[in-house]
């Protein structure tokens, strides 16, 4: 593997941890009024770095507990929503279903490189010669499973609904933003696997590289870019709530 490359690695993978560590304590400090932006801002910062941090200190700072509490008592329109312009609702919204996909990916990845067996329940070697094609299947589930949850803890108290109407509701607004993401993450990481590394590199792509997971951040990127359109219909429409 160049060493320039993995140089690059480690360089963009701690400046994503050192952005998501900088909002965690930001977040633990003045909450969100919505508490799954407490998971959703330094999750969605180990990929968008720099431009996550600007985002969330002009536009999620808007959105404390204290600046809501605060409007609410002088009886007004909580800054977040006053102030914060519709495409960047769209931004936070589509930064919802990424953070989710980012933990799920994170989770079933290194599941797949502590159990392999896993990848072969999902085709490997017998359908797939490659275990990625395997793994998407895996990450996939575990990106519904993520995306549905964070999904019915913004929706159901927004709308005071029942278990039951909240997980369904959760599963109407995820679906097709968090596939939308998954399509466009793949697509990335299919180019880095095969073309990149396979026959730019000759190298294989393996999970436990810190080029993998550079990669991944990239591919995060994409999948934000192909879910953004569908984060904006699904809002327009009002399957999915304005952040």
């Amino acid at each position: 593997m160049p060493v320039w490359l993995t140089a690059l690695s480690i360089a963009s993978l701690a400046i994503g941890f050192i952005c998501a560590i900088g909002i965690a304590i930001s977040v633990a400090r003045h909450p969100q009024h919505m508490w799954i932006m407490n998971i959703v801002w330094p999750v969605t910062a180990l990929f968008g770095t720099f431009v996550v941090v600007w985002a969330y200190r002009r536009y999620g700072k808007l959105a404390t507990r204290e600046t809501v509490m605060r409007a609410k008592e002088q009886v007004e329109d909580p800054p977040s929503q006053r102030l914060t312009p519709f495409p960047m609702m769209v931004v936070k919204g589509a930064c919802h279903c990424g953070s989710g996909c980012t933990l799920a990916d994170i989770s079933s990845e290194w599941l797949g490189v502590a159990a392999p067996i896993i990848a072969t329940w999902f085709g490997w070697k017998t359908i797939f010669h490659e275990k990625i094609f395997a793994m998407w299947f895996v990450d996939y589930l575990f990106a519904l499973a993520f995306g549905i949850a964070f999904q019915y803890f913004t929706i159901k108290p927004m709308r005071d609904l029942s278990v039951k109407e909240g997980l369904v509701q959760a599963f109407k607004a995820d679906v097709a933003s968090l596939t939308a993401w998954q399509v466009g993450m793949y697509g990335f990481m299919a180019f880095a696997h095969f073309f990149v590394f396979g026959e730019l590199l000759g190298e294989k792509l393996r999970t436990s590289t810190v080029e993998f997971w550079f990669m991944m951040q990239i591919a995060m990127i994409f999948g934000f870019l192909t879910s953004y359109p569908v984060n904006w219909w699904l809002i327009r429409k009002g399957v999915k709530e304005k952040m």
